[in-house]
């Protein structure tokens, strides 16, 4: 079973910042590559980035490159995503996931951390 816990998610002003986690365990830090996707109001979730297991990032969505980090903390197995410049259009309810590998499908979803911006 993979399990994910998110936090983080807030209201946020344009052009702030926001950081997201997603808490995991040894067993899917090693197993799986995680990520993040996102879902904005009457849309369909879709891919954000991803983290790959060797700490590098990799494909970052086109909307969120240049203001996207993403990092983890090996020792307390979690996920980091930070945004900067946030914009009105990142408002959506994240979701970390673990799957296999990059472009694989998901094994498991955090519960979903809502982000609204305030302009």
């Amino acid at each position: 079973q993979v399990q994910l816990v998110e936090s983080g998610g807030e209201l946020v002003q344009a052009g702030g910042s926001l950081r997201l986690s997603c808490a995991a365990n040894e067993r899917i830090f090693a197993a799986y590559t995680l990520g993040w996707f996102r879902q904005a109001p009457g849309k369909e979730r879709e891919f954000v980035a991803d983290l790959l297991r060797n700490g590098g990032t990799a494909y970052l969505a086109n909307s969120v490159k240049g203001r996207c980090t993403i990092s983890r903390d090996k020792a307390k197995f979690t996920m980091y995503r930070q945004m900067n410049k946030v914009k009105a259009e990142d408002k959506a309810v994240y979701y970390c996931a673990a799957r296999p590998d990059t472009g694989t499908d998901v094994d498991g979803w955090g519960q979903g951390s809502k982000v609204a911006v305030a302009s």
